[in-house]
């Protein structure tokens, strides 16, 4: 399973994983309990695969960001909480990316890297880490579908163009261009 598979939805604890579309959304796994939710389209989803963290000279993706995590950690749990105090949660994420931008990566940002790197780990999801990111993810059939349902119908159907009134007997001439 790549990245392009999980999520984080606002409102709702821990990662989630796409298991299927539907009409109006789509139907999500926790990776918490296993439990099974429907998530509206309308609701604020973010793919692992489009989230990045600020640096002082660019963005880094968050798949380069759990990388150095795993790489610090050998692949087992962090050695800090996310509960941990504000100081240590940036100078252990300092010690993982050395030049992130202080000033636009919160502490509560730290939080959610550390807890998202667990939650992946606990459920042998680091693998994800590694797969590419070049075929057609669940997160474009995300934004697909988040398109088609937010879509204006007008635009989206074929409609077909009126009868000319010359079908009808009347003048094939266009009124509306007459001066009075």
């Amino acid at each position: 399973m790549s990245l392009d598979k999980i999520l984080s939805i606002s409102g709702k604890p821990g990662l989630y994983k796409i298991v299927t579309q539907t009409r109006s959304g789509f139907v999500a796994e926790s990776l918490l309990d296993n439990k099974r939710i429907t998530v509206n389209i309308h609701s604020n989803v973010s793919v692992l695969s489009e989230i990045a963290m600020y640096t002082l000279t660019e963005e880094v993706p968050l798949r380069e960001v759990l990388k150095k995590v795993r790489d610090k950690e050998k692949g087992k749990q962090t050695s800090i909480s996310h509960k941990d105090s504000k100081d240590k949660l940036e100078e252990y994420f300092f010690d993982v990316l050395p030049d992130y931008d202080e000033d636009r990566v919160y502490p509560s940002d730290i939080k959610k890297v550390i807890q998202w790197y667990n939650a992946l780990q606990n459920n042998d999801l680091l693998s994800a880490l590694d797969e590419e990111e070049e075929d057609k993810s669940a997160a474009a059939k995300v934004e697909e579908a988040h398109a088609k349902t937010t879509a204006n119908p007008a635009a989206v159907r074929n409609v077909a163009p009126k009868a000319s009134s010359s079908k009808k007997g009347g003048s094939t001439k266009n009124t509306s261009a007459r001066k009075t």
